[in-house]
């Protein structure tokens, strides 16, 4: 076996921190620049209704807002599912049609954060009775963006009781109060 030469180890110690120093930005390169936040669940979120709401030919315009109240930073992104409900939660007429009058962005709440969609609720009454069915809803069945579980928000209105027409649009999930974007 041949001994290495103070020349040999030396070549061999340099290929050695070469290949550690290569490693180490290869595997900089791929990483995530930072951990992203997770999606905000149902369960850490609060669905309220800004009952502050703009009027224009025949229907009124509202926030709903989303108010992370988790512990850490979280995200939504895209539309939010929401329908007319009864007072057994059960749903009434179509469901909200998406107005995409905004392209989807990816929104991060901090903790105790708010984010908001504009929820257009159109005049019951603006439909042949025949085709609507007008009844009084108690409220609004919310789905954050991406969630199975949903939130019900107590808020009484003229709702149409059959399928057909779309009395309720809501537009993408946007920025608000206490979001880190």
């Amino acid at each position: 076996m041949q001994a290495f030469t103070s020349t040999s180890r030396r070549t061999l110690g340099v290929a050695a921190g070469a290949l550690a120093a290569l490693a180490s930005v290869l595997a900089l390169a791929t990483a995530p620049a930072g951990a992203a936040a997770p999606v905000c669940s149902a369960s850490s979120l609060v669905v309220w209704l800004d009952t502050q709401g703009n009027g224009a030919a025949g229907s009124i315009y509202y926030n709903l807002e989303f108010t992370n109240l988790g512990r850490g930073a979280c995200t939504l992104y895209g539309y939010p599912g929401v329908s007319a409900v009864d007072l057994s939660g059960r749903q009434l007429g179509s469901a909200a049609r998406r107005d995409a009058v905004r392209p989807a962005a990816t929104v991060t709440l901090a903790a105790g954060g708010s984010a908001y969609t504009v929820l257009r609720i159109t005049e019951a009454g603006n439909y042949p009775g025949s085709a609507c069915g007008m009844v009084t809803a108690a409220g609004l069945r919310v789905y954050p963006p991406g969630q199975t579980a949903s939130k019900l928000v107590p808020y009484p209105f003229s709702a149409c009781s059959r399928s057909g027409p779309n009395i309720l649009s809501v537009e993408t999930v946007r920025g608000g109060r206490g979001t880190l974007q």
